[in-house]
């Protein structure tokens, strides 16, 4: 049977693929990392989807390399900006080269467990703020995993080429209970609805033509 490791956040994309993953018949298991993110409350929201459905996840503790990451809104002190994801604001919350340690630490686990593949949610709507979600940074990924071990795993990024609405329209089809996944990136018990992930997320649903049952602060 076909295996993957899932990089799982417990956000909308990653859960709609953690779901699409299942229902292909594929075994997962989810590894989650904490990178000492201001909005740790997406690793709740992926703890409580993996025991639902009964998945394995490992929740790497990375919480120590923050400080090496400063820059960043997710790791520092620094605000959270309000607003769309293409203002220039928003490079703000670019966590340095954040996919890349993810991806290797997903391809070394998949290597031991001799699985097939690791699968990352990265879009098409992340592209133009995140250079670790783009096309060429997942070949050059796909090409030293290559070199790097003798097992070898693929990198599979099947939203590459979606927005953000084809994934809600994914979950939607797929009975993804949406509104219980975390997009929020400034860490309160509420989605704070202006921050870029949510902006971005109610755009989504509206884009989508699907009810968003997500509590928001700000109507």
């Amino acid at each position: 049977m076909p295996s993957t490791i899932l990089i799982y956040s417990g956000g909308l994309d990653s859960t709609v693929l953690l779901y699409r993953l299942l229902a292909s018949g594929r075994t997962v298991k989810a590894l989650s990392i904490d990178y000492g993110q201001r909005h740790r409350k997406e690793l709740i929201s992926a703890a409580r989807f993996c025991e639902r459905l009964g998945i394995e996840q490992r929740i790497a503790d990375l919480s120590s390399i923050a400080p090496l990451l400063a820059g960043s809104s997710q790791t520092s002190e620094i605000d959270v900006p309000d607003g769309h994801y293409a203002e220039e604001s928003m490079k703000v919350t670019v966590v340095p080269n954040r996919n890349m340690i993810m991806l290797s630490l997903a391809i070394g686990w998949a290597v031991s467990l001799k699985y097939d593949s690791v699968a990352y949610a990265a879009h098409a709507g992340d592209h133009a703020i995140y250079p670790d979600c783009r096309p060429e940074f997942v070949d050059a990924m796909i090409a030293a995993a290559a070199v790097a071990n003798w097992h070898p795993v693929a990198i599979d990024r099947p939203f590459m080429d979606l927005s953000k609405a084809d994934i809600v329209q994914a979950g939607h089809r797929l009975r993804v209970p949406l509104e219980e996944t975390w997009s929020c990136y400034k860490g309160h018990d509420v989605h704070c609805g202006r921050c870029g992930t949510c902006v971005e997320r109610r755009e989504a649903f509206e884009l989508a033509g699907v009810p968003d049952a997500t509590q928001y602060v700000s109507a």
